[in-house]
């Protein structure tokens, strides 16, 4: 599997947002992936050293479209602890 392929997206919300002062960033995956080789996309794409990585398999919610009962997609989320210092820039906005 391609390292572009493994990260799919980073995931934006107020939580990641205070994680990302700590030096932890999140990411939405790929299924397929465990938390060694997201760690080694991490460092191959962004060139920094990453410490720990945490998975979590989000599940579905129930949802409603125009009265009609549905669900929103499973998808894995990665939490990845840098080392103390290093920072990620795309995210920082430089």
């Amino acid at each position: 599997m391609e390292y572009e392929s493994i990260l799919i997206e980073p995931v934006l919300s107020e939580k990641s947002n205070l994680m990302r002062e700590s030096g932890q960033y999140v990411f939405k995956v790929d299924p397929r992936a465990d938390k060694i080789m997201i760690m080694e996309a991490v460092k191959a794409i962004f060139k920094v050293t990453p410490v720990s990585c945490r998975i979590i398999n989000v599940a579905s919610k129930p949802k409603r479209l125009r009265g009609k009962p549905g669900r929103t997609a499973e998808w894995k989320k990665a939490i990845v602890r840098l080392q103390k210092g290093e920072t990620i820039s795309v995210f920082e906005g430089a």
